[in-house]
């Protein structure tokens, strides 16, 4: 109980050091915006009034100390960004699980998110960031925020017109599945268009000799389409009790999952278009509602391997 007490004591010292940087911060870019619409004011006024030349030169003082002032506060906004999400973030993770660690500029590595098999575009523009890593009984798990893009080139009249496309923006979570995979089983959503993006219509699947699995659930067929090389592995995976436990999963989700099961590993993609875990620039850290989203998720994402039953050893790994 004391060091529960003292922790939160702790994070609200934490709180009120970062507010006052947040404050400087904000106060800073609100000054940035008046500049700018400073500049923009006297340029119009000096067309209004016909005094071109005035306006040019009138408009360089606010101009020039708006650019510098940003680009400074920038650092700062970036130092604040880091050390909130290491510091408080970072605190309040523990108060889910111990084990609970957040790395904000590392994330899922581009190769594991191609292995992984559940897109089979590989992205050309690929960002990752705020890995969340920890271990609930036996099971290892890892998540992070991922945007992959891939990328169209068209020529037109005044050259190449180069377009990106999501291939997916939300979260990864892995983890361990206690189990070497001979091969890989992926189950994807039935009505890919809306849940995955456009561009299943360009990028139609090959699955080599991987062959459509039919399951004894029918709910599960109806929401998913299976995919393995081997039946017998696919039906020992997915269990009568898996099948429920993702359809479960997949309703407390607004858009529907998709999952593999490969080297050892069983991977879920959570479209998602909320970015996580960021630092508030113009409202307080102070409000006692700061984390209640960030929380949810990590809770969220925690309580896997309970829903799922990762840590019951079916094939007696340990």
């Amino acid at each position: 109980m004391d060091s529960e007490i003292n922790s939160k004591v702790n994070l609200q010292e934490i709180l009120n050091t970062l507010e006052v940087d947040r404050k400087k911060i904000a106060e800073t870019y609100q000054t940035c915006y008046i500049l700018a619409g400073l500049t923009i004011l006297i340029l119009i006024v000096s067309i209004f009034i016909r005094f071109p030349a005035l306006g040019v030169f009138g408009c360089l003082v606010p101009l020039i100390i708006g650019i510098v002032m940003y680009f400074r506060i920038d650092d700062e906004a970036k130092k604040y960004k880091s050390a909130y999400k290491i510091n408080v973030v970072g605190a309040a993770l523990k108060s889910i699980n111990e084990t609970l660690a957040i790395t904000p500029l590392s994330g899922l590595p581009e190769y594991e998110f191609v292995s992984s098999e559940l897109f089979t575009t590989e992205p050309d523009r690929y960002k990752t960031q705020d890995l969340i890593t920890g271990t609930t009984d036996k099971t290892s798990f890892w998540f992070a925020e991922v945007h992959a893009e891939y990328k169209t080139q068209t020529q037109t009249k005044n050259g190449t017109r180069t377009e990106w496309h999501t291939i997916f923006e939300g979260i990864i979570f892995a983890a361990d599945f206690n189990k070497n995979f001979n091969v890989s089983t992926v189950v994807r959503p039935k009505s890919f268009g809306a849940s995955l993006g456009a561009w299943f219509s360009k990028n139609v699947f090959s699955f080599g000799n991987t062959e459509v699995v039919q399951l004894e659930n029918t709910e599960f067929d109806n929401k998913f389409v299976t995919y393995s090389k081997n039946q017998i592995e696919a039906r020992y995976i997915l269990t009568p009790a898996m099948m429920e436990r993702i359809l479960e999963l997949n309703k407390k989700c607004d858009e529907t999952i998709s999952i593999s099961f490969i080297h050892s590993k069983m991977y879920i993609a959570f479209p998602l278009s909320q970015n996580y875990f960021e630092a508030p620039i113009h409202s307080s850290l102070l409000a006692p509602d700061l984390l209640t989203d960030d929380l949810s998720i990590v809770k969220f994402m925690h309580d896997i391997v309970h829903e799922l039953d990762l840590n019951t050893r079916i094939w007696g790994k340990e």
